[in-house]
């Protein structure tokens, strides 16, 4: 497994690419990252930033508050020690981890680093959407001026909490906003993970992306150093449903116990009751 292609912390030089890894859940009470992945699965998950090592970020929902809270780091998961201690930690009922591979000219500093939080609101991104002077140009005035980094996922943080405010309802918001996003930027993925005060919202849109495998190839070597799924299903997510929580992944793990999320679609886990929804962000017209 990708574990193997870590030596000594040391990664090989990247491409241009922004490609990540994400997990999320929302569980029936507090848990802590290991706990609700298992041990072995969340080491698999970690043992990713052997391809996604430029920092780490965790956001978390605890029952009651109105607010996200948060922690990111430029520094690899799998050498970070605040990265296992908050992965043991029941934080909340609901959260989201990220494992980053940054775009070559886009800074591995903490501003960068995902997720972005503002509030009652977090989202972390898989994908790369450019050129970001194109997609800074569908903000306002208002949320370029709330930009604290230099990536395109900030941008669409920044992008969905517009669409929201505009529109007045969370889910429309964030249709509007990845329909109007597949629609400027069609060979994007716009793969992320989205916490609010209701739902943990999986948007797996990226049909016109491509999979990064000569960057990965060049990463590791070849498709069999791969981590699962990587030359095959990169921009694949996945979710899983027990008895007490809901998990989502994008791809990395074992297929066994896990369901596909729908392709160009967005997944709704509800923070109350668990329960799940697949919504069309497609077919809600963007200039609506």
């Amino acid at each position: 497994m990708a574990g193997s292609l870590y030596r000594s912390g040391i990664r090989l030089e990247k491409g241009v690419v922004d490609l990540c890894r994400l997990l999320g859940y929302v569980s029936e009470r507090p848990l802590s990252a290991v706990e609700g992945l298992g041990p072995t699965e969340f080491q698999t998950f970690t043992s990713l930033s052997a391809v996604h090592g430029d920092g780490w970020g965790m956001a978390w929902a605890r029952p009651g508050s109105t607010r996200v809270e948060g922690a990111t780091s430029p520094v690899s998961a799998a050498d970070d020690p605040s990265y296992f201690e908050l992965a043991g930690q029941a934080l909340g009922s609901a959260g989201l981890v990220h494992l980053r591979w940054a775009t070559d000219g886009l800074v591995v500093h903490s501003m960068n680093t995902h997720p972005f939080i503002d509030g009652a609101y977090a989202l972390a991104h898989n994908g790369s959407i450019s050129p970001i002077a194109v997609l800074e140009s569908l903000l306002s005035e208002r949320s370029r001026a709330a930009l604290k980094g230099t990536t395109d996922s900030e941008r669409y943080f920044r992008l969905v909490l517009q669409c929201i405010e505009e529109t007045g309802a969370e889910r429309t918001g964030l249709a509007r906003a990845v329909g109007l996003l597949h629609e400027h930027f069609p060979e994007a993925s716009l793969n992320a993970l989205f916490l609010t005060p209701t739902r943990l919202y999986a948007v797996h849109v990226n049909s016109g992306a491509a999979t990064p495998l000569d960057d990965l190839r060049e990463l590791v070597g070849s498709d069999d150093a791969m981590p699962h799924g990587h030359a095959t299903a990169y921009f694949d997510m996945a979710y899983k449903v027990s008895p007490t929580a809901v998990h989502v992944i994008s791809s990395g793990l074992p297929d066994e116990g896990w369901t596909p999320v729908p392709a160009d679609s967005i997944l709704a886990i509800d923070l109350s009751t668990r329960e799940t929804e697949v919504l069309d962000p497609l077919a809600l017209p963007s200039a609506q």
